[in-house]
């Protein structure tokens, strides 16, 4: 019998971190005991706060059934208090908030909700790679925008503006953005909602890194006008530790929502109620809990730092977000031979830059999702078995 897959899933390869898990797996089967700087997972816990939370809605015995596809009304309104709160931006919890599993599967139901065979989407070059494979498995066209470090990762937008963008429907952008820590200001902000104004262009702006190592979340949905172009996806994976859980959310105007949902309902049956009522305690903490986490953060990057410039690299000091970015040796051939160098020498894992695009050629990134004492292991070891050996 020869099935052949289905002509949306031609062109879209296997995620890069599901080959090279099995390629790591396979080391340490081996006795390699890799360590692993290349995902953004964070190994720390939720508040306790959010485990009990859990725990004790789990021993009740009417929260097990399937749940509603817009999520419990009490977790509704705790995103858009926290959108209030710390983004001071307000939302209507019953009709402008849609909680996700996880917001990944949101970025799937927007370009399955609005993308068809015909269209085009803007997708950022680096940028990250799930935004392309939802693009090409909705049938519509990937249109990659260039971001540059001259530019500070921000898109040139008179540039793009000279370009045909008949076609285009909608434009994914990422701020602070994911690879690079590059963060975004009002001036750009405004200039992006007058962009996609004119040239019809609903913008899917996905914000899970605005906590991380920044001095004061932001949303484009603070900036006036930004309702009537924008969506924006959020999570509690980064913020609150919380990546396996799988709670995200998608927030922007009530039409918006309604047409993501009729394509949603179709895909899921609900979240489990206990970890809706657990998300709630995460969405309530206060200040002290993102500022606490950052103070350990910004050790781990003291510590990422040193690793790089041990290898040679340079990078901007003031990026945020969980990783760092940082652009290889000139000597160097491109970001893949140095981080498969690190791998077999150092048993040390590194993402390449090229991954997120041909504009991350000569990039590398370092996630900071792992204890002090395990960058000081990577240190060593890439001291010892990639400098002394070079």
């Amino acid at each position: 019998m020869n099935i052949q897959v289905a002509k949306r899933l031609q062109h879209t390869e296997e995620y890069y971190f599901s080959k090279k898990l099995r390629e790591i797996d396979d080391m340490n089967k081996a006795g390699a005991n890799v360590i692993n700087l290349g995902i953004g997972s964070p190994d720390l816990p939720p508040h306790p706060s959010v485990i009990a939370a859990l725990n004790e809605n789990a021993q009740k015995p009417n929260t097990h059934a399937y749940q509603g596809y817009k999520g419990i009304p009490a977790l509704r309104a705790a995103m858009a208090n926290w959108y209030g709160r710390f983004y001071g931006v307000s939302l209507d919890a019953d009709t402008e908030v849609l909680p996700l599993i996880g917001s990944k599967e949101g970025i799937m139901h927007i370009c399955m909700t609005y993308l068809q065979e015909g269209d085009e989407a803007l997708v950022p070059n680096p940028g990250y790679p799930t935004y392309r494979s939802a693009v090409q498995l909705s049938g519509a066209t990937v249109v990659d925008y260039n971001l540059e470090e001259k530019n500070g990762w921000l898109p040139d937008l008179e540039a793009l503006a000279k370009t045909d963008l008949s076609r285009v429907k909608l434009m994914w952008v990422n701020y602070p953005h994911m690879p690079t820590g590059a963060v975004t200001n009002t001036a750009f902000a405004k200039k992006l909602i007058a962009f996609a104004k004119e040239h019809n262009i609903l913008i899917c702006h996905d914000n899970p890194y605005s906590f991380i190592l920044s001095d004061k979340p932001e949303s484009l949905l603070q900036v006036e006008g930004a309702r009537e172009v924008v969506l924006e996806l959020n999570s509690l994976s980064k913020a609150s530790n919380m990546a396996g859980w799988r709670v995200g959310m998608l927030v922007g105007k009530a039409a918006w929502i309604n047409e993501v949902l009729r394509f949603k309902s179709n895909m899921d049956s609900g979240m489990f109620q206990p970890v809706q009522m657990a998300a709630v305690k995460a969405l309530e903490l206060g200040q002290e809990w993102y500022d606490d986490l950052n103070v350990i953060y910004r050790a781990r990057r003291e510590k990422v730092f040193e690793l790089l410039e041990l290898l040679g690299c340079t990078f901007d000091k003031k990026q945020v977000g969980l990783f760092v970015w940082a652009r290889i040796p000139a000597g160097a051939k491109d970001g893949y031979s140095v981080t498969d160098e690190i791998l077999q020498k150092a048993h040390v894992f590194i993402t390449p830059g090229a991954i997120f695009g041909s504009n991350g050629n000569n990039y590398i990134r370092v996630s900071l999702c792992k204890d002090e004492s395990v960058f000081a292991e990577a240190i060593q070891r890439i001291k010892t078995k990639v400098i002394a050996t070079a």
